[in-house]
Parts: C-alpha cells; sequence; structure tokens
C-alpha cells in the first residue's frame, strides 16, 4: 500500500508521514527531499527554477518513481497545484490519499523558515512581529488548496493534535495495520 499525505505547507505532512510509517513499518518519503536528491540541487534552486507547472510535472513524475518502488511506502507530498500527471493513480486500490487539514492559527503555530541552505531554524520574534501576513497566507493557502484537492476522497482534520495524537487518528479511521517483516 502507499499512503499519499497531501496538505499546505507546515500542516505536518513530513512528521506526520515520519511516524505514521515507522507506525506501520512502512517507508517514508519526503517529496521535497526526493527532488533534492533527484536534482542534486537545494530547494531555494528548485523553487526558483522554472515555472509552478514546470516543477509540479517533476514533482509528479518523482511521485510515480517512488509509487513504483516495492513495498509499503508513506509519501508527505509537497501542495501541489498541477495533478494531472497523476491524477489517474489517486484512484488505485492501492494508493491511500489522505488530506491533512488544520486551522490557520495551528498552521502558524508550525511554521519553520530555512534559509538557502535548506538549514530549518526558527526565528519566534521575525514570525510573530509578521503573524497578520502568515496568517493571512496559510488562508490563502486553504482556500485553494482545499480547490485543489477538492475531488481528494479523503480529508483529515488535525484539530491542533501532536503528530503521535493525529497518526493515531489515521491507524484508526482508515485501519491501516502495521506490516511484518
Amino acid at each position: 500500500m502507499t499512503i499519499l499525505l497531501f496538505g499546505v505547507s507546515n500542516v505536518g505532512k513530513t512528521e506526520t508521514g515520519k511516524l505514521l510509517a515507522k507506525s506501520l513499518n512502512y517507508d517514508f518519503y519526503d517529496l521535497d527531499d526526493e527532488v533534492k536528491k533527484y536534482l542534486n540541487i537545494t530547494l531555494e534552486e528548485f523553487v526558483s527554477s522554472g515555472s509552478l507547472q514546470e516543477r509540479d510535472q517533476i514533482r509528479c513524475k518523482l511521485i510515480k518513481k517512488i509509487i513504483a518502488r516495492k513495498g509499503n511506502k508513506v509519501i508527505a507530498v509537497t501542495p501541489l497545484s498541477y495533478m494531472q500527471d497523476i491524477q489517474r493513480r489517486l484512484n488505485d486500490p492501492t494508493i491511500l490519499t489522505i488530506e491533512l487539514l488544520d486551522s490557520p492559527q495551528h498552521i502558524f503555530d508550525r511554521l519553520v523558515f530555512s534559509d538557502e541552505n535548506d538549514t530549518i531554524y526558527k526565528n519566534e520574534d521575525y514570525k510573530n512581529k509578521h503573524k497578520r501576513h502568515y496568517i493571512s497566507e496559510i488562508r490563502e493557502d486553504l482556500k485553494w488548496y482545499g480547490f485543489v484537492y477538492r475531488d481528494m476522497k479523503y480529508h483529515f482534520d488535525m484539530n491542533g493534535k501532536s503528530p503521535e495524537e493525529v497518526v493515531d487518528g489515521l491507524i484508526d479511521k482508515y485501519q491501516l495495520r502495521r506490516e511484518e517483516v
């Protein structure tokens, strides 16, 4: 089985995905990391190249490659606006697609920054100083990706829960079971 976790930036796809994969004994893939490895560039360089549609085509190509790999897996998917290249795959019965949702405030609380080398750092003073701007951006993202992901079969509201609680909720709601090695 392949589990694809969709959602806006900073909703918690990566942390939830890692914990879910560990709980189920699945492999874990983060699409941003896969892009960096595939193209041998930083994420900053990638998002500064080409158009959004071209970048999403590359991301979709990588999703298909990961899905084709043997074994069960969880993939944290970077927000995609152009999903035509994988749309057919999303209806495959061996693929569970879930949009993770949360409130703008909870997403803001998880917000982190990274530098040009993709090193993550926290800057709470800067973040809080520009809170109104970031909350507005998050609302716009939720609106846009809500539209893009509207036909997705499953949506899971995280309600500000910890990643561990979200994983427990996903396992329970979708009746996921640990795979033995």
